[in-house]
């Protein structure tokens, strides 16, 4: 039987993006594993259900949501200790969660219902800063809009939503100048504490975080960080903070790559990975001229890993780049992009803002705060 025949449609939100399965991601394997483990686990729980409703009524339907919960929760988990490179455990059904990181500035999990608006009201929270995607929201079947609203119908309160993609670093890096900006310009306006959260709170909004103070608080970003992790258990993304600052300070410079693979008896041609994410592909259009598939895409400095997925099957194009086989068994196709254009001063001060102990000058704050303002 094919497990994902019977997947839940709440579930598709975060393995099948764009129409394709996360098959050659870092973190592909357990997603298979884990969908066929949570379907399994769902229809041994549709049978428990069945047998009740044969010995008798069913009186607790919660009970039987928090065991679909606990499964969703395992397989997310399991997702993202793959793909953050570390051990981390999400547990929704047990509700919302968070850390003071700062006296003004709070890093958590998502709010379930209206009910955790009030919770944060309690403890003084005036801006409620959200960074998923509705993908994010449907696999946990959080009604946003309710949410939304019941913040909008209170004067102490506010609910501002930037999203970033969830696993994904490069589209971190690309999205933080954005999400921070507003982030900065609600929390100018609102004043009081801020609440920042993602889905577990243990990746995008301590990165969005870890940003905010780096780039407005006055914070290095290594104490920044030493300082988060004193507070909440998480992995943000440290090279996507760097990146993106260097992005602001020295311009965002793309180059214009072209990727092919030869016409043969193909009938659609498309690519995952590379600043689209594993998640989603992107179609080759084919030049009847050059008899090949091809994508040109506007890329900034970078290394990039992807794949072809010709009719359907993932292949590497052995004509271009492979990267080492990974943990995992795979080989991808990568390109890595050096900007062409950069002064001899834009070069030193990227260098100098990807080290570990790297620090903004006043007049680098500055610049990034004009920025954020524009």
């Amino acid at each position: 039987m094919n497990c994902l025949q019977n997947l839940p449609r709440s579930f598709i939100g975060l393995s099948l993006q764009g129409g394709e399965l996360k098959s050659h991601g870092k973190y592909h394997p357990s997603v298979i594993i884990n969908v066929c483990k949570f379907v399994e686990n769902s229809s041994k729980l549709r049978q428990r259900i069945m047998m009740k409703a044969i010995s008798g009524p069913v009186t607790n339907t919660e009970t039987d949501d928090a065991e679909v919960d606990e499964e969703k929760s395992e397989i997310y988990s399991n997702n993202m200790t793959e793909a953050m490179g570390a051990s981390l455990a999400y547990r929704h059904e047990l509700g919302i969660n968070y850390n003071f990181i700062r006296p003004d500035l709070i890093v958590g999990s998502c709010l379930q219902t209206p009910a955790d608006v009030d919770k944060l009201r309690k403890i003084g929270v005036k801006t409620i800063f959200c960074v998923q995607q509705n993908s994010d929201l449907e696999y946990f079947s959080v009604d946003i809009t309710a949410i939304q609203e019941y913040a909008n119908q209170c004067d102490d309160i506010h609910h501002v939503r930037a999203e970033i993609r969830d696993f994904d670093a490069f589209d971190l890096r690309m999205r933080l100048p954005a999400v921070v900006s507003v982030l900065y310009k609600a929390i100018k306006s609102n004043g009081g504490v801020t609440y920042i959260h993602c889905t577990a709170g243990l990746g995008r909004a301590p990165a969005v975080a870890l940003a905010y103070m780096y780039w407005v608080q006055g914070y290095k970003l290594n104490e920044a960080h030493s300082l988060l992790l004193s507070k909440r258990t998480c992995c943000p993304k440290l090279d996507a903070i760097r990146s993106a600052t260097a992005d602001i300070l020295t311009g965002l410079e793309k180059n214009l790559v072209k990727l092919t693979w030869p016409g043969g008896n193909c009938s659609s041609v498309a690519i995952a990975g590379l600043d689209i994410g594993w998640g989603q592909s992107k179609p080759l259009t084919f030049d009847d001229k050059e008899g090949l598939w091809v994508l040109e895409r506007e890329l900034p400095e970078g290394h990039y890993e992807y794949k072809y997925i010709v009719d359907g099957e993932w292949k590497c194009n052995n004509s271009e780049l492979l990267t080492q086989m990974n943990k995992d068994g795979h080989v991808n196709n990568y390109v890595q992009v050096s900007s062409k254009n950069v002064n001899i001063d834009s070069k030193e001060l990227r260098e100098h803002l990807s080290a570990e102990d790297a620090d903004l000058t006043a007049e680098d704050r500055l610049a990034i705060k004009e920025f954020l303002e524009a």
